[in-house]
């Protein structure tokens, strides 16, 4: 192979001397995203409730970045929380340029609203919207006076959808985009961006339990021959990778975006086209 190609050059530190917050950032796509933003150069603090894991992958990753990452125990519906987990950021780091509100709950596995109560809305509600809220509003408390920075939410290919989830999971994600929108008018002003990252089916541990697969390779199929794009599956990889674009310069004159990762899902209605191969085969 030829000497100077790319394939022999280093990873681009598209993050370099930025400093993330990453809430569910202990597992899933919040730990895809903190391994891939270490990779490329930031200090990331990794904000979960699940202490064990969050430790496990802050030895995981110090193993090639030894000082760039960090675990603080984090209940988004805790205002306190995440005040402190920013805190962290700023008193390690003396910075905050990203933060990642990522944390979510699909909440009770019914479909049906004959099913649900006020209590699994709140639920929902509690992780999903006032946790994304706390997170915007304690990011925006350091950004604000530094006149930069981005926020990033994780919402669902469900917020330009309906009828693939749960009645409170599906609100909660239109409510996460609103709240995005809303946000970016506001803190436009201040040279801070504000975006969605809406995936498809991700094979995760929250979505593993959602839908009752502990098999990734069953779970993994299902999100293939359910998707529009065939022959790829998406990964939490492939959202960090998002993130990463969203978090980084390339995307300095991009707010108020809701990336939808759905390899065109939301475009169309298979309905009628099932229906058809249904009927023909009787």
């Amino acid at each position: 192979m030829m000497e100077g190609s790319s394939s022999l050059s280093p990873t681009p530190h598209r993050l370099a001397g930025k400093v993330a917050v990453i809430t569910g950032g202990a597992s899933g796509i919040g730990a895809a995203t903190a391994r891939l933003f270490v990779k490329h150069g930031a200090k990331v603090v990794i904000a979960d409730v699940q202490d064990a894991l969050g430790l496990s992958l802050c030895d995981s990753i110090r193993s090639f970045a030894s000082d760039s990452v960090s675990f603080v125990h984090c209940d988004v519906t805790s205002d306190s929380d995440v005040g402190a987990a920013v805190d962290a950021a700023v008193a390690k780091h003396g910075r905050l340029d990203i933060m990642f509100s990522n944390a979510g709950t699909p909440g009770s596995p019914s479909f049906s609203i004959l099913d649900l109560n006020r209590a699994d809305l709140e639920n929902v509600f509690n992780v999903n919207v006032f946790g994304a809220f706390n997170c915007a509003k304690h990011a925006a408390r350091v950004m604000v006076p530094a006149r930069k920075g981005t926020i990033i939410f994780t919402s669902s290919v469900v917020s330009v959808t309906a009828g693939l989830c749960q009645h409170p999971y599906t609100a909660s994600k239109h409510a996460v985009v609103g709240l995005a929108k809303n946000l970016c008018v506001e803190l436009g002003e201040f040279g801070i961006r504000v975006n969605c990252l809406s995936p498809y089916a991700v094979y995760t541990p929250m979505y593993a339990k959602n839908i009752g697969l502990s098999d990734r390779e069953t779970g993994e199929r299902l999100i293939l021959e359910s998707g529009n794009l065939k022959g790829v599956v998406l990964e939490t990889e492939d959202v960090a990778a998002a993130a990463v674009w969203l978090a980084s310069e390339e995307s300095k004159y991009v707010s108020g975006l809701n990336l939808v990762l759905d390899g065109g899902y939301g475009t169309t209605n298979p309905g009628f086209v099932e229906a058809v191969k249904k009927i023909a085969s009787l």
